[in-house]
């Protein structure tokens, strides 16, 4: 009987192992880092094909990567982003954080699928088939997050089931109706059913006690939304893999870091969220997540195992997480631990390198014609009636997608209620953008310091309407214009010309430059807002948050005021 290829594959990969033939590559002179200790161990790693067959000992290759006594720590492994928050296609993504190490991401393709139903997982799939990273894909489970907004799609059980048996596939992604789940909802049961036994990501931001019992027992087993050591405690002593996140907007890495140690790392893993080319350029990816952890004092240890092997566990990927042979060919290797400076990376065997990303077969980009509002805004739309005192208010926390429930005394005009500069209250708007209806819902927003003009964005979690502030209707008007004109992205307006843009077209989400060229024009665009007198770090992904009504306490659909605690109209 003749081998199959599998049995060729295994045959050369015991070989290897033993040494009894050279392996396709070695890694020479590294020192590993042990998980099972933590020391730095001098030894080669030997590779086949992806495979790693070799460590703790010499090896012969017919090709040899010098490791020159540099640190070989796993490939990280981001459990949970939004590649879409990335502001840049699945292969540019790939191409800006693959050199930072990250070997492996979850993504979650709902900013997307928000816009264009199943074909969004239909276009991360097939991008994923042409990455050098491995890009796997949990399914979006609340497409839309609720029904007090209008998204571009709906989504149901039978559609997400569809998808479930792709080998990229892992499982069900954050599940965000959270009173769907404690209620019983008869939709979100069915999507629970049908991935019951499998992966099945968690989004319980504040959620405690006995409702987060009734959470959990619907087979939920991670989340990422803890932003307090006490909640994240809770969550990882009822069987929750907690994802440390730190993003761009949602920075809970300081709160959270006290509780990994060297015996809580099995429960904790990293995670981005969301994270612009700004940030990654600046600071970096998941590198930058285990290096802070460790200025804040996580054994290094601790920080390693949660980026790698503690992820690769609790999302069900046996086959990586270590260096050990028989595992996946995913090593960083370092010119610090502490610092966790990436010098090289190696990805399923190959190094990482330019010549590397252009071996890849591109995907043409989806959801250019997104934008489908069938009239223009005009001022008076945008114009608030009513009475000035004791508005309620979305009051920002900076750094946190949580908002404030505030209440305020604003300006009255001719029957229109006004932004209040001096109390650095803008008005918002969010205006519905899929075609579906003319919604526009009104409120006001204090936090973005700005002291004239307007900001949009047709980045607006997780409906993706148009997000617009600004403390001048006509700018306002003219920023949701330019947004509908450009196919979608971020403008920033003032006195009626255009400040600074970044255009998105891919759905009005993403860019289909380069990396490069996005990080460019951010940086151009973030001088623009402060001109204007913006005080946020990162003020449109901010914007881009106020409309999502699953994250507490206040927050602005196209349908108007959600007080998110009750789940009601304001």
């Amino acid at each position: 009987m003749s081998e199959t290829g599998m049995e060729r594959i295994l045959k050369k990969r015991i070989a290897q192992g033993q040494g009894a033939e050279p392996a396709d590559v070695v890694i020479r002179d590294v020192r590993l880092l042990d998980f099972v200790t933590g020391e730095l161990v001098p030894t080669d790693i030997a590779l086949c094909g992806d495979t790693v067959v070799g460590t703790y000992g010499c090896y012969e290759g017919h090709t040899v990567i010098e490791g020159r006594g540099r640190i070989a720590v796993p490939g990280f492994i981001d459990t949970h982003l939004h590649v879409e928050s990335s502001l840049v296609t699945p292969q540019e993504f790939d191409r800006c954080v693959l050199p930072h190490g990250v070997t492996t991401a979850v993504c979650d393709p709902h900013e997307l699928a928000n816009v264009i139903g199943g074909g969004a997982f239909d276009y991360f799939l097939k991008s994923s088939e042409r990455m050098i990273m491995d890009l796997r894909v949990n399914l979006s489970s609340c497409v839309p997050a609720t029904d007090m907004e209008t998204s571009g799609a709906s989504l149901d059980a039978a559609s997400l089931v569809a998808y479930r048996d792709h080998p990229q596939v892992i499982g069900l992604a954050e599940f965000m109706n959270m009173p769907g789940v404690l209620h019983g909802d008869p939709g979100c049961l069915a999507k629970l059913a049908a991935f019951s036994g499998g992966h099945i990501d968690g989004h319980a931001p504040l959620m405690r006690g006995t409702a987060l019992n009734g959470y959990l027992a619907a087979g939920i087993t991670t989340d990422h939304e803890a932003t307090r050591a006490d909640e994240a405690l809770e969550k990882v002593r009822k069987g929750m893999t907690v994802l440390i996140r730190e993003g761009s907007v949602c920075k809970d890495l300081e709160a959270l870091a006290p509780l990994l140690t060297v015996e809580t790392s099995p429960f904790f893993a990293f995670c981005t969220d969301d994270r612009n080319p700004l940030e990654i350029a600046h600071e970096g990816h998941l590198d930058y997540l285990i290096r802070k952890a460790i200025a804040l004092g996580v054994p290094p240890l601790a920080a390693y195992r949660a980026a790698s092997l503690s992820a690769a566990q609790a999302f069900g990927l046996r086959d990586r997480g270590m260096i050990a042979p028989g595992k996946r060919a995913d090593v960083v290797l370092l010119d610090s631990l502490e610092e966790c400076l990436v010098s090289d990376v190696i990805s399923a065997g190959r190094l990482v390198d330019d010549a590397l990303f252009g071996t890849r077969e591109t995907v043409a980009p989806v959801g250019k014609d997104s934008m489908r509002r069938a009239n223009a805004v005009t001022v008076a739309e945008l114009a608030v009636h009513g009475e000035g005192k004791a508005r309620p208010v979305i009051g920002i926390v900076p750094g946190q997608i949580i908002t404030e429930y505030l209440t305020h005394d604003l300006p009255q005009r001719d029957g229109q209620v006004l932004a209040d500069v001096s109390q650095d209250i803008a008005k918002l708007c969010v205006v519905a953008r899929h075609g579906h209806n003319e919604n526009i819902g009104q409120g006001f927003v204090q936090g973005f310091g700005l002291k004239g003009g307007a900001l949009a964005s047709s980045v607006g979690h997780d409906s993706h309407n148009i997000c617009v502030v600004g403390v001048n209707d006509a700018d306002m008007a003219v920023a949701v214009e330019r947004l509908m004109a450009t196919g979608g992205g971020f403008v920033a307006v003032q006195d009626g010309e255009i400040r600074g843009e970044l255009a998105l077209p891919v759905a009005g989400l993403m860019s289909d430059a380069p990396y490069e060229q996005v990080r460019d024009e951010l940086i151009a665009l973030r001088a623009a807002v402060k001109a204007m007198g913006g005080t946020l770090e990162e003020p449109f992904l901010q914007l881009a948050f106020l409309a999502l009504p699953v994250i507490p306490h206040l927050k602005l659909t196209d349908r108007g005021l959600v007080d998110v605690n009750k789940m009601t109209f304001v």
